[in-house]
């Protein structure tokens, strides 16, 4: 059967994503702030960002809907982490927040559905509700505490409706606009949203500015901007309803795989659960015809 170019890509931001997953705390372990990372984040944006605009030579979609497209990809997905770091975990425990975040291709399916008329088989539906099932259990983590303060709802809701939007808008978007400038337009707004997050930096505290700081922050990232750049690449060539839930099942295993070889650390059996869930839905979507 004639494949197209999306599970390639897929397959790539799933292993970007689960890499980038495992190490993504360290920075913040070694003293450099959840704000400085998204500053470190938005500037390794600029390099795939240079290197997709290259590929289409340097040429940028610059009409009117091209621009509103963009800034509407950019700011539901940089505003969405500003949020997510700023508010959620601020005031409300992960193993709560995260699982709802992880549901966004929810939102994604139902817009591409009623939107964009997107279609899949009965084989197909089956290996997005798998996903969509997997992701809760992979997102799961063991309570410490329970904090009394609801306010971390609010804004997970705002942060799994942002994402969730995002990928909506980026299969949308390609249609009638090239990748290349979608993710040059999400690599601006991010940047824009810099700024704030140095405002919102507390700079009185200690803050570690060597390589185990902005340096390892600035690898760690580049692997999300990578990401980021191919899932815009396989929303280009697959269906948003097969790409979505792909894509937010099986990163989570592949950073559960590295987390258990890099920390030692053995998953708990709820986690274990959703790994299997997800390998079988990887394998029913890989057969799916993507475009």
């Amino acid at each position: 059967m004639k494949k197209s170019p999306w599970l390639i890509y897929a397959f790539t931001t799933t292993l970007f994503f689960g890499l980038w997953g495992a190490l993504i705390s360290l920075p913040e372990k070694a003293g450099f702030p959840e704000t400085l990372i998204y500053v470190v984040w938005s500037i390794t944006m600029i390099i795939p960002a240079l290197f997709a605009l290259r590929r289409a030579k340097w040429k940028l979609d610059t009409d009117k809907r091209s621009i509103l497209y963009g800034a509407a990809i950019g700011f539901t997905g940089a505003g969405g982490q500003l949020i997510l770091f700023t508010g959620a975990i601020e005031h409300g425990p992960a193993y709560l927040i995260f699982p709802i975040i992880s549901l966004s291709p929810v939102i994604t399916i139902l817009l591409s559905v009623i939107f964009l008329r997107e279609a899949a088989s009965k084989r197909g539906w089956i290996g997005i509700i798998l996903a969509l099932v997997a992701i809760p259990f992979l997102s799961y983590q063991d309570p410490h505490e329970i904090s009394s303060d609801y306010r971390w709802l609010i804004f997970a809701l705002l942060v799994f409706l942002a994402w969730g939007i995002q990928a909506y808008f980026i299969r949308s978007a390609n249609k009638v606009m090239k990748a290349e400038s979608i993710f040059f337009y999400m690599m601006v707004t991010g940047l824009m949203l810099s700024p704030i997050a140095l405002w919102m930096t507390d700079f009185s505290q200690e803050i570690n500015y060597g390589f185990k700081g902005p340096g390892l922050a600035f690898f760690i990232q580049i692997l999300n901007a990578i990401g980021a750049l191919t899932i815009v690449y396989a929303f280009r060539y697959g269906k948003a309803i097969i790409v979505s839930p792909l894509t937010n099942a099986v990163a989570p295993v592949l950073t559960v795989i590295i987390s258990l070889i890099l920390y030692q650390v053995f998953p708990h059996v709820v986690i274990l659960v959703g790994m299997g869930l997800a390998v079988i839905s990887t394998f029913i979507l890989a057969f799916e015809e993507g475009s």
